[in-house]
């Protein structure tokens, strides 16, 4: 590689090696462009306010999938559906759960037994839709200004609503999940709920599809190891979610899903 490379032609491959390996280093740019790691992390800074990328502790992730709540209920809903299944298995009879926003989590929802007798709390109208005709469920419905982007309400009302609750467990939705970023959202006031409702239970899980695997948002909720638990698809890439696993995080997969 020239070290004259012209700075776009540089960043467009920059943007190229992010699809092809899901992370890069500036160590290893620097060397592959011959350029300094100064330059690289410039341009990695100028990719970052552009949107194209993630920047993390040195290097950078591509983009996590971003969308209104209501546009990704309707995207893999066999996969999700599959995750949810994998996921029942960590919801104990008797439990308080947190029910975060997502659309994974609305799958978890519909797919609780209706013989399961839980104490279910959600800040998203459409899951309290499903939870609420499951006739063993004590439901508690958090309040406030629902946020459209996210489809919950996240505010300062939804905090106090839920700052004496002590979930047993808290299925967290997440934009983006890698080792090292953690579990990352778009929007801050999100982010802030998010870890606010995470600190106060016993126990946190994420139920992650395969397009949100090594990518980050702009906002950490937690590190990867504030989670007990993740579920993963069945096909989610091995040298993504090793990491996971020898943090000693329990991970489970679900079954390959049915269209």
């Amino acid at each position: 590689m020239q070290p004259d490379l012209l700075l776009r032609q540089r960043q467009n491959l920059i943007q190229d090696r992010l699809r092809q390996s899901g992370r890069v280093l500036a160590a290893d740019l620097a060397q592959e462009f011959s350029v300094s790691e100064d330059t690289i992390r410039r341009d990695l800074r100028e990719l970052a306010a552009a949107g194209l990328c993630e920047r993390v502790y040195g290097g950078a992730l591509p983009v996590a999938p971003g969308g209104t709540f209501a546009r990704r209920m309707g995207e893999a809903p066999e996969r999700k559906a599959a995750l949810a299944l994998a996921a029942l298995a960590f919801i104990k009879p008797g439990s308080t759960v947190f029910f975060d926003a997502g659309s994974t989590n609305l799958a978890i929802a519909r797919a609780l037994p209706d013989d399961l007798a839980l104490t279910a709390v959600t800040n998203t109208p459409l899951i309290a839709t499903v939870l609420v005709e499951k006739p063993e469920i004590d439901l508690i419905l958090v309040g406030g200004r629902v946020d459209r982007r996210v489809g919950a309400a996240i505010g300062a009302k939804a905090q106090r609503d839920i700052e004496t609750l002590r979930p047993d467990l808290c299925l967290l939705g997440t934009c983006g999940a890698d080792i090292d970023a953690g579990l990352t959202v778009f929007e801050y006031e999100d982010a802030e709920f998010k870890r606010f409702v995470a600190r106060g239970s016993s126990a946190v899980l994420a139920a992650v599809t395969n397009d949100k695997l090594g990518t980050s948002a702009p906002h950490r909720v937690v590190a990867a190891t504030g989670c007990a638990a993740l579920v993963f698809e069945h096909d989610a890439p091995a040298d993504v979610t090793r990491p996971f696993e020898t943090a000693g995080i329990t991970i489970a997969h679900a079954r390959k899903a049915h269209p």
